[in-house]
């Protein structure tokens, strides 16, 4: 007999299945930071708050309770995530990779238009553009992949066709 599940939980373990799971070991350890932070500090006030909450009476009308219950559960489904997040991860091991390679992890140097670029090229996870820190699925980063100092990468982006040419890899 199969147990049922709810939307969200099919829609969750679909989101996991599809995600990229690589991580760099300093993102590792802030998943794990705070995972520590709401498993022993926030989840621990909030049972405080939901036992108080207990002993004013009718749960129906009392709202403590209510927001109590809410966050505990907020608490609980982050903290199953982080803890999935987790298990799954991939650790980007950039002493393996070829040096003089742009690999995941790296940070690449790049000239287009007589304009430099730094990327750092990491997991769709810890993808963050403003801060120059790209997705290896993305277009730039897929393109950038495989290629060393001195090539010249065509990359079409929704912008156009625009040509880079890596000057540095770290």
């Amino acid at each position: 007999m199969q147990i049922p599940q709810r939307r969200s939980q099919i829609n969750r373990i679909r989101d996991v299945e599809s995600m990229s799971r690589e991580l760099t070991p300093e993102a590792l350890e802030r998943l794990k930071r705070t995972l520590h932070t709401l498993e022993k500090v926030e989840r621990p006030k909030i049972v405080i708050d939901l036992s108080h909450a207990l002993t004013l009476g009718d749960f129906s009308e009392n709202a403590e309770y209510q927001d109590a219950k809410h966050r505990l559960s907020r608490i609980d489904g982050r903290i199953f995530g982080l803890k999935d997040r987790i298990r799954l991860a991939i650790i980007i091991d950039q002493e393996s990779q070829n040096p003089g390679v742009i690999g995941v992890g790296s940070t690449v140097t790049v000239k287009a238009n007589e304009k430099e670029s730094v990327w750092r090229i990491l997991g769709t996870q810890e993808s963050n553009p403003l801060r120059g820190q790209i997705s290896y699925l993305s277009p730039i980063g897929s393109a950038l992949l495989h290629h060393k100092v001195g090539d010249l990468v065509e990359i079409t982006t929704p912008k156009g066709l625009t040509i880079y040419k890596v000057i540095s890899i770290k």
